[in-house]
Order: C-alpha cells, then structure tokens, then sequence
C-alpha cells in the first residue's frame, strides 16, 4: 500500500478493524475507530483555533492514553508532535519551549480531550516529530526529524520488529527510542500496552497478562527485571523477541538474558535519535562476537575514523554523523562501541573506558548500578572514581570484587556510595553531577 498522511493511516487501520485494541493503560482501553474518532475531534478544536500545517505541538504528559490521543490528533491536524518530559525541571522545559515555539501546548489531559468538530481530511506536516536529546549533557536540543509525516500502515516498523505486535511499552514515550518504536507501531497496527512508569513486577506481569509479543528495554531495565523476584514465575512465553538499545549492556547480563529467553529472542540495535545509521545484532551472532552490536542494516554504512565511529544511511541525513562514540569494526563489518569518547578517563597516560568498569561492578548482586567518572589526582593527573547505587554493598566489598575481575589500571581508585537511583529508565546518566 502506498504511504499515506498518518492522521489518514489511523482512519484506514480503523476501518479495517475498528473494534481492535489500538492502546491500553491500566484499566483504559481504546479501540481503533475510539482512538481514530477522539483523535479528529480534537484536531478539529485545534484547527478550529487556528493551528496550522507544520506547526508544534508540544505534549507535556506522563505515559497514558491522553499522551498517545494528543498525538494523533497532533498528526491528523498536521501539526509536529514534541513530547516533552513532564517532569522535566520549570528552566529545562521552559527552555525547550522557547525554542519550539509550539502552538499548542498539551499540558494537562483536558487539552487532549476537548471536542471540537471532526476533522474530515487529514493534513500532512513535512515532518513527523520533533524531539529532544536525551540531555545528559545540558538543556535538551532540538531535533526535528527529516521524514515527513506519512506511512505506510501495511509496512514493518523496522526489519528487526515483529509486523504483528501486541508492544509492552515501559520507557517514557518523551524520549526517542521509546516513542519512536511505539508510534511508529500504532501506526502499522500494532496494539500498545503502556505502563506508566517502569516497574520490574509490573512489566512481568503485564507481558503474561496481556500475551505481549514484543517489547524495547535498556540495560538498566533488563538488570532489573533480571533481579525480580518474580521473574522465574513469570509467563513470558508470548514473547516473539525483546529489543534492547540505548547504552552498553553487560556481557554477563547479556547472557543472562539470552540464557533465558533464547538466542533468538534477544536482539540489539545501534542507533541514533534520528536513525543517521543502524546495527543489529541477534543472540547467536552475539555469543561468536560478544561485545558487538551487529553489522550496519538498513541501507547504513559505517566508518571508524581516528577511534570515533561515524555513520550515514540511505534516505538519511547527506554527510556522516557520530554519536560521540569510540569503536572499532572487525573484519567481517561487525561494528563494536567501546564508550562514549567524552567519558574515557586517562590515569596515569592510560584511556579506561567507564563502560568496561562499570559492568564489572554492576555484576555484584548487591550493586543496583554504577557511574565511573575521572577525578583529579596529584600524581596520576585524574583517578577512576566510580559512583554506586547500593544500599549494601560497602567500599570493601567493592574492592575485593573489582581487584579480582579487572586489570590493576581499570581499578577504581575511590568510591562513593549512595542509594538514590543513578539512572533514569532510559539507561542514562547525568554522569557531569557526579564529575
């Protein structure tokens, strides 16, 4: 089927199905042709108030139905979607709405549900969102996605992700992959269950309850379902596959994983916000190459040059473009990412990657996660210093298990201990904190 505008891609999938579940939080449900209607109803309002092709939308709301109708209505109005952080700190968010200059702020559910007169035809943007950087460096940017807002709702969302998806959706929707992945999937007919924050118990129990058959996660969410004390009991049989991006995932925990679920149901991505390239890798390839993230796919190509790797992909952005990551590619195109190059620290005339630190201490069943940053140092000019989140484990401890699993120059030099969480549900960390 030729792409359509996706406001136009929604009113199809409900004609075809219209009492099909489109999305489910908790105990709300929409089914497509409920979505499809509520949706052109408050398109309608917009349009009527005076909003216009290309303008933004900003979505100021936590993961629910009134997020995902906010949306759709966004695209059915030809409007760009900018899901933003609802909680994210008053001079962040102010600032990321200077810069949108939205025309439409969805700051609270009533602006998602106030009906206006349905919106006939669709209108479409030339581009399908706009987004944030995951802001672990500053204030977000900006990016405003090169696509324009249309799809082809009989497509694949990606070669990697299943046509017929029931999606477990448990990262916040305001970032990239997480949105990306699920709205992308609504519009091909795939059929949401949203969480509204991540909880281990809550993501197990939901993949039995609701027979979920695909799902994203990141490191730190996989290390947390992992340790649930649910997880043997659980019913993840429906699970076709689980994808897994966004940071550098522990080999231990990594086979763990595969242990678990099979080889060929756990596959890795290597992306960027806008998809400037790609790499995936499945399980079986994964335990002849651990440590790689896959050879380019999807018309990527990648490069290493001076210890940066660098990417472009067909129909993407001209030029090639770096995440900011050092890596390397054997012989055989598979592509491996060593850390990110403004977190190495050099001790002593030595690059220690912070990655290769931190999952030897994120392995210790007491360590819930770590951050390794440099710290000045007299006589080495910066110390490894690792940062950990346990409420048990002391310095000792820790010693003890870095002094038997890494070289003498990979050894954390000193330690702080603490108990609030180090990282989001997106894997990331504000690592400058904590500098």
């Amino acid at each position: 089927m030729p792409s359509l505008p996706i406001g136009e891609a929604f009113t199809e999938l409900a004609a075809r199905a219209p009492d099909r579940v489109a999305v489910r939080c908790g105990d709300e449900v929409l089914t497509r042709s409920q979505l499809d209607a509520r949706a052109a109803s408050v398109a309608g309002r917009w349009v009527e108030d005076g909003l216009d092709v290309d303008d933004v939308v900003a979505i100021c709301l936590p993961n629910g139905i009134d997020l995902v109708v906010a949306c759709v209505a966004a695209w059915k109005a030809g409007g760009v979607p900018l899901a933003i952080a609802s909680d994210l700190p008053v001079r962040e968010r102010q600032a990321v709405l200077d810069a949108a200059a939205p025309a439409v702020v969805v700051d609270r559910p009533e602006v998602a549900r106030r009906p206006g007169p349905p919106l006939v035809e669709s209108r479409t943007a030339s581009s399908w969102k706009l987004s944030t950087s995951s802001g672990t460096t500053g204030t977000p940017k900006l990016i405003r996605a090169a696509a324009a807002a249309t799809v082809d709702p009989d497509g694949l969302v990606a070669p990697f992700v299943p046509r017929d998806a029931v999606q477990l959706v448990s990262g916040p929707l305001t970032h990239a992959a997480p949105f990306t992945y699920a709205m992308r999937g609504l519009m091909t007919g795939h059929e949401l269950v949203l969480l509204p924050r991540f909880d281990a118990g809550e993501w197990l129990a939901a993949v039995e309850r609701h027979r979920v058959t695909w799902a994203m996660l990141v490191p730190t969410t996989m290390q947390r379902i992992w340790r649930h004390p649910d997880r043997d009991r659980a019913d993840v049989s429906s699970l076709a596959s689980v994808l897994h991006l966004g940071a550098r995932c522990a080999p231990d925990l990594k086979r763990s994983w595969i242990g678990w679920l099979g080889p060929e149901r756990v596959v890795e991505v290597y992306a960027g916000t806008e998809s400037q390239g790609l790499t995936m890798i499945d399980g079986r390839e994964w335990l002849d190459r651990p440590g790689s993230v896959g050879r380019p796919c999807a018309g990527s190509r990648f490069r290493v040059v001076d210890g940066e790797l660098q990417m472009q992909r067909d129909g993407g952005l001209p030029g090639w473009h770096s995440l900011g990551d050092a890596g390397r590619i054997d012989d055989a195109g598979y592509v491996y990412v060593l850390d990110r190059l403004d977190d190495v620290v050099v001790s002593g005339g030595v690059n220690v990657h912070p990655a290769d630190v931190e999952a030897v201490l994120d392995s210790h069943p007491l360590v819930r996660s770590s951050v390794v940053v440099p710290r000045p140092d007299g006589d080495l000019g910066h110390r490894v210093h690792a940062v950990v989140e346990t409420d048990e484990a002391d310095e000792d401890v820790l010693r003890d298990w870095a002094r038997e699993r890494l070289r003498p120059e990979l050894r954390p030099r000193s330690y702080e201990l603490v108990t609030e969480p180090l990282r989001a549900t997106t894997g990331k960390s504000r690592r400058r904190d904590w500098r």
